[in-house]
């Protein structure tokens, strides 16, 4: 069953462009020559005019962007997958496909270039969560969709979408019958009651009773990273880690912030130069926070595989 969206958006993506505010024409018609696979039941077309009730609609469920161009045959092959998963997942996010060309201020919005698609970002309760960019197995997309499903249910964005044709209220589907965990449960409901805290402990505990329970690591990990940068001040996080670059707290509260705005190739460099510039006790906190963004940004994005190796051959 549905959950009600949070009053405030959970995911607080600090310093992140505003979405809402786009306006102009359409993208050329899905099916035309050198053009994406018709839309279906879960998958929409949208240009800058509409893009501003899409990002509403994110409050209530997740959408996964498309940024594509007629020119790119990887941005057909990856709308041709991603529509494939979009069927699979069954209205739990809902698929956007823009053409950068077409709408360049919806791109400059998720500062992706057109020479940059396909690229595809997330948008949770009207906040960016940029995913990948070109074309990655099947396999691979469907890990890093599994993660954006398990990010919007912490942020309390657990609504699905309503398909065009109507459907049974006696035959709902497989991911909307089955209930959360026990404790899992509890740390969402902690969380819908912004007791952070509690939620944090809820998922410690399962991962006490299942060491290998990996959605209560990568729900822990991240609500730990909410918690730290609760009461922050951007502005004077970002000066203070600029003025001493040695000041491992303040570069990890900055990596911190970097990863909740999107700027997950930042935080990952700042934290591995740190790594190769500190030592002992110092070293291993960098370590550890590291392979906490990691849980957090998830094992199938693209980016924590190079970064995890880079992190190897600094401390090696």
């Amino acid at each position: 069953m549905s959950q009600p969206p949070a009053n405030q958006p959970r995911l607080d993506v600090r310093g992140a462009v505003d979405l809402a505010a786009l306006t102009r024409p359409a993208t050329p018609p899905p099916g035309s020559p050198g053009g994406l696979p018709v839309a279906g039941t879960y998958v929409v077309d949208v240009d800058e005019a509409g893009f501003g009730a899409l990002v509403e609609g994110s409050t209530e469920h997740p959408v996964v962007v498309l940024l594509w161009a007629p020119w790119s045959e990887a941005s057909i092959a990856l709308a041709r997958d991603l529509g494939t998963l979009a069927d699979e997942f069954a209205g739990t996010f809902l698929l956007a496909r823009v053409d950068a060309e077409a709408n360049p201020q919806v791109a400059a919005a998720f500062q992706v270039s057109v020479q940059a698609v396909p690229a595809v970002v997330a948008v949770i309760a009207g906040q960016p969560l940029p995913l990948f960019q070109g074309q990655h197995p099947l396999e691979q997309v469907r890990g890093v969709l599994d993660q954006v499903i398990a990010a919007a249910a912490a942020n309390g964005v657990t609504g699905t979408v309503d398909g065009s044709e109507p459907t049974s209220e006696d035959a709902p589907t497989e991911r909307e019958e089955t209930p959360l965990p026990p404790l899992h449960q509890a740390a969402f409901d902690a969380i819908e009651r912004d007791d952070l805290v509690g939620a944090a402990n809820a998922y410690a505990q399962a991962l006490r009773e299942n060491p290998r329970d990996a959605m209560a690591r990568a729900g822990l990990a991240q609500v730990n990273l909410l918690i730290r940068t609760s009461e922050v001040d951007l502005p004077a996080a970002r000066a203070a880690a600029a003025a001493n670059t040695r000041d491992v707290d303040a570069q990890l509260l900055v990596a911190d912030l970097d990863v909740l705005g999107g700027q997950v190739d930042d935080a990952f460099t700042r934290l591995i130069d740190l790594v190769r510039a500190t030592a002992g006790d110092d070293r291993e906190a960098v370590r550890v926070r590291l392979i906490d963004l990691f849980e957090i940004v998830g094992g199938e994005d693209p980016r924590v595989g190079p970064a995890r190796r880079a992190l190897a051959s600094a401390l090696y």
